[in-house]
């Protein structure tokens, strides 16, 4: 089955539409059937055009946002990292500093020691 370019772009506007909303609500719970609804498909629809348009699948979305924000926290200045942790949505330290490490190769108090360009560089590039 074709898509047309029409469907195309209604899919591109559609997933806009949930890249904005993950950005507004990045503090409640985000998953796929609320984010399916958002976009107006069923769940599975909304995977496949989502995992194919963005290169990544929803949680992996979700979870680069999280630890991007997590990222810009660090790097204004925030102090207590267990904090930062628990609003990305970690429940641990430890959980939190792993994953940070896995997308940017700083742990976290490594990344805050960095300098502002850096940071932002690292961030840009994760």
């Amino acid at each position: 089955m074709a898509v047309d370019t029409q469907d195309i772009q209604n899919y591109s506007e559609r997933l806009s539409h949930v890249e904005q909303y993950v950005r507004e609500h990045i503090n409640e719970p985000l998953n796929r059937e609320v984010l399916a609804a958002v976009a107006g498909f069923s769940v599975p629809h909304f995977h496949r055009i989502f995992t194919n348009h963005m290169g990544e699948n929803i949680s992996d979305y979700v979870r680069r946002v999280r630890l991007e924000r997590a990222g810009r926290k660090l790097r204004m200045g925030a102090v207590n990292i267990t904090e930062v942790a628990l609003a990305a949505g970690y429940d641990t330290h430890a959980a939190f500093g792993k994953a940070f490490k896995q997308q940017y190769g700083f742990s976290p108090s490594e990344f805050r020691q960095l300098g502002c360009s850096a940071a932002t560089q690292i961030l840009k590039k994760g």
